[in-house]
């Protein structure tokens, strides 16, 4: 029964070649790290790519369970996401190895969600003749749609900082600080520290931890950079479809990234070559007297 089912989602994705062919040499890819792991007994990481797996048929169980269609373009963006952001990010550790990956995948996720945002306002209201909503409006509920999931996102990491004692919300290293709770006197008053050159720790079990080049700053600077790309990201989106329909204009961007409800399940290439075989018997009494 179940492998039936899965069977189903996949035929979904075989609907477009190109998206089939990124969906595979995914899970290829996937399931060689998932190998490495546990060859080299990293079973979180490993735990991590049977996540990843059934991410990826995530796509298809919306479109299979709300009947809708997900662009192309869309699920590969997914796709590519989901494992830039586990496998690169988490598993082999892009997150610390290059500068700004996780800024590249905030930014891309502010993006995606205001899509989606703009999508579900369009889903929700495209049976209405009476109630028509301004591009105006549609573009603010994508943006805050899109910066909604990034807040509630960065509670996640917190969460997961505090309670998990995981490291999410990645700490930089700074030389200043400026706080008033280093005011002996507690008037408020606020105290500037420049120029840190080293943060000494010291622990109750007697233990010392030195930080070289400053302070060390837990989080908050990771947070702000990370809602400030993806408000980025979210503008960019909410732009696009606000052009489109103050327009009235097709735009690609904005086509191949909105949701819509399933038309049904014939295949584009099937349409296509109905649309052809309408065309040539309408062309055929047209060559009949010439027979004649």
């Amino acid at each position: 029964m179940i492998s039936k089912y899965l069977r189903s989602l996949i035929d979904r994705y075989k609907r477009n070649k190109k998206t089939f062919i990124l969906f595979t040499i995914l899970h290829i890819m996937v399931i060689l790290t998932a190998i490495r792991c546990l060859v080299t007994h990293n079973y979180e990481s490993f735990a991590t790519c049977l996540l990843v797996l059934l991410l990826f048929l995530l796509p298809a169980l919306i479109e299979d369970r709300l009947k809708l269609t997900i662009p192309p373009l869309f699920q590969a963006i997914i796709f590519a996401f989901i494992f830039a952001a586990e496998i690169l990010g988490e598993v082999d550790h892009y997150y610390t190895k290059i500068p700004g990956w996780d800024t590249i995948l905030h930014t891309l996720n502010g993006f995606l969600f205001a899509a989606v945002g703009f999508s579900t306002i369009y889903l929700l209201n495209r049976g209405s003749k009476d109630f028509k909503l301004s591009p105006m409006y549609l573009a603010m509920v994508a943006f805050c749609f899109s910066m909604t999931i990034g807040v509630i996102w960065e509670f996640f990491e917190c969460a997961m900082d505090l309670f998990l004692n995981k490291d999410m919300q990645k700490d930089f290293i700074v030389q200043t600080v400026n706080s008033v709770t280093l005011d002996p006197d507690n008037s408020g008053d606020l105290i500037h520290v420049n120029d840190i050159t080293e943060t000494v720790i010291h622990t109750a079990s007697g233990e010392t931890t030195v930080i070289k080049g400053g302070y060390l700053d837990i989080g908050i600077l990771d947070t702000m950079k990370d809602l400030l790309v993806n408000l980025i990201g979210a503008v960019v989106f909410s732009t696009f479809g606000f052009i489109a329909l103050k327009t009235s204009k097709s735009n690609k961007v904005v086509e191949n990234l909105m949701i819509r409800p399933d038309d049904g399940d014939e295949e584009p290439d099937e349409v296509e070559e109905t649309e052809e075989d309408e065309e040539a018997e309408e062309a055929e009494p047209d060559d009949e007297p010439d027979d004649e």
